[in-house]
């Protein structure tokens, strides 16, 4: 017989998370703190947008907009990221930017993942070396608040006080992946899938390129990044960096980076794309990328689209999963353990 568990709110449950919960409130306001310090400004966007964000992968959770006649009805997304929004501001001329936004991801439900979470996006002026110096300076500040620099995730520690490693995506292959040479696999399908069986990690009949570097990235590179201490996983190959620039002075890789700390993914950051015309170009074969894999496809935001054409400063940009870093700083086990009310199951 299965038996139902009890209520988060009950008393004698909720005693358990609430000094994690308690530590949540004091990281939430160190980091608005952190923010106003640097003269970043707080924004709020709406949640309700036109297009949901056109990661391929994330799925949306769709509602309408009824007029106020009855008599007709938009359909809108519930973001999966602030990002576009974010951007129409940058595009209104305002230089630093910083949000706790609460993103809906559908579908998503594990010890890493919730379909209602915080995300902490901020974009300043300039390359993207600012926003891994920022999110360097803030670990430090909120493991200071936490009182403790040292966080462990599924016997992976890592030292958020330590000076972080700057890695290649390249790099990370080549050490953790048996030595492939991914940049080389670009184009070469076989190859990639020559490489793969060679370490031994399954291919699976209709794997695309990037499915297999996902793959392979998920089980052998992810489990040695943020050991030891703060993993900024840089320079990814352009096929897998649909809202950043190309890098200068190398075709082959976008200004993409990823946080890791003890194995787990915090942050995703780009230098951000201007160009209005080749974004679209991207979108578009996104969507059809998500119509042939899921049978769907969201709606573009031309506004969007508009204001890059508009023009928006060189700029870069990054979003932090907050409740995966609080879960770490709490020594939780579980995301829901510093969700103040996580969505109800049945």
């Amino acid at each position: 017989m299965s038996s139902v568990a009890p209520p988060w709110w009950r008393p004698d449950i909720f005693a358990r998370r609430r000094p994690m919960l308690e530590l949540r409130s004091r990281l939430t306001a160190a980091t608005r703190g952190f923010f106003a310090e640097r003269e970043f400004l707080e924004v709020e966007t709406p949640a309700l947008q036109i297009s949901p964000g056109l990661e391929p992968h994330l799925m949306a959770f769709v509602t309408e907009l009824v007029a106020a006649d009855q008599q007709s009805a938009q359909p809108l997304y519930l973001h999966t990221s602030p990002e576009f929004a974010m951007k129409k501001l940058l595009a209104a001329g305002l230089p630093r930017i910083f949000q706790l936004a609460h993103v809906f991801r559908n579908g998503e439900r594990a010890s890493t993942h919730h379909p209602e979470f915080t995300m902490l996006e901020w974009y300043r002026p300039g390359h993207y070396d600012g926003v891994i110096a920022d999110t360097t300076a803030l670990m430090h500040a909120l493991a200071a608040v936490a009182g403790n620099a040292k966080v462990t995730w599924r016997g992976l520690a890592c030292d958020l006080a330590a000076e972080p490693e700057l890695l290649t995506v390249q790099d990370a292959f080549a050490r953790h992946a048996g030595g492939i040479d991914l940049l080389a696999t670009v184009g070469d399908m076989g190859a990639l899938i020559a490489e793969a069986r060679r370490i031994g990690v399954r291919v699976d009949a209709g794997d695309r390129w990037d499915d297999l570097v996902l793959r392979i990235l998920a089980e052998r590179l992810e489990p040695h990044l943020g050991a030891g201490r703060p993993t900024f996983l840089v320079e990814y190959p352009v096929e897998m960096a649909a809202l950043a620039q190309v890098k200068p002075g190398n075709a082959q890789v976008a200004e993409r980076v990823e946080l890791y700390i003890s194995g787990v993914e915090i942050a995703n950051g780009f230098g951000e794309l201007t160009d209005a015309e080749e974004q679209r170009r991207r979108f578009t074969a996104d969507m059809d990328l998500k119509e042939g894999l899921y049978g769907t496809r969201y709606p573009i935001d031309e506004e969007f689209l508009a204001a890059l054409a508009h023009g928006i400063p060189e700029s870069a940009g990054i979003a932090l999963g907050f409740d995966r870093l609080v879960m770490l700083l709490a020594g939780a086990d579980h995301i829901e353990e510093v969700l103040w009310a996580p969505v109800t199951r049945e």
